[in-house]
């Protein structure tokens, strides 16, 4: 069995739902530390030619807190507008913009309760079927840490093979994982490259970009360019 396991991320970019798509089991970290500065409460989209950053804003934020300890204070609907502004005449606009207003109108003021949601809604407008689950629901030691949880999970779950983010090179051992009879891998995302009105194209935005511009067929091949190395 194939087992990913990351932090809940607000409105990913596509590598992140190509690890989804690449197991069966699929855990949405969020009883870890929220991290200040990084990617939990943030993303980029394309407006007016050029990345750009929105933010839900949070209560309570810090970096000694769990993920799913964070409030949200209510700017969901002025970050909505603005995406709608910037892809507006965008060939899917229509279906994705239907989509987002379901994933902001949902009520919560728990940061990890809303991404684990919208990643949810986002997998079902994609066709993901892997199975999600939450890492604060299971019964497991959270006296460990950093890889010793992340393989004590994997053994819980019956994984045989933990697949990570090209980044989780720099914290986990493949030779640790193999003693505990467990394949590590991790996806190395492939150039995905499509047009962006006519401007030069910006990588590695929000999924939000993707959908906007491609549709669910073409997206589920560009869920499969990638390499396991």
């Amino acid at each position: 069995m194939k087992v990913g396991i990351m932090q809940p991320y607000l409105f990913p970019y596509i590598g992140y739902f190509q690890t989804i798509n690449a197991v069966d089991k699929y855990v949405l970290y969020d009883d870890v530390n929220f991290i200040k500065q990084g990617w939990i409460n943030r993303n980029r989209i394309l407006l007016g030619g050029k990345d750009y950053i929105f933010n839900l804003t949070l209560s309570g934020a810090s970096s000694f807190k769990l993920i799913n300890e964070i409030g949200i204070i209510d700017n969901k609907a002025k970050i909505l507008k603005t995406i709608q502004q910037a892809y507006k005449k965008a060939p899917y606009y229509s279906e994705t913009s239907r989509l987002l207003e379901s994933i902001f109108e949902f009520e919560s003021d728990n940061l990890a309760v809303f991404i684990n949601n919208s990643v949810r809604r986002i997998c079902e407008f994609l066709d993901i079927n892997t199975e999600l689950i939450v890492s604060s629901e299971l019964d497991k030691d959270s006296t460990l840490k950093a890889q010793d949880k992340v393989i004590h999970i994997c053994k819980n779950l019956g994984a045989d093979h933990y697949i990570n983010a090209f980044g989780g090179q720099e914290l986990y051992n493949k030779e640790d994982f193999a003693k505990e009879d467990i394949k590590l891998s991790f996806i190395k995302t492939e150039p995905i490259i499509y047009e962006q009105f006519k401007n030069e194209f910006v990588p590695w935005l929000s999924i939000i970009d993707v959908m906007m511009f491609n549709s669910v067929d073409d997206i589920s091949i560009m869920l499969n360019k990638y390499e396991l190395i």
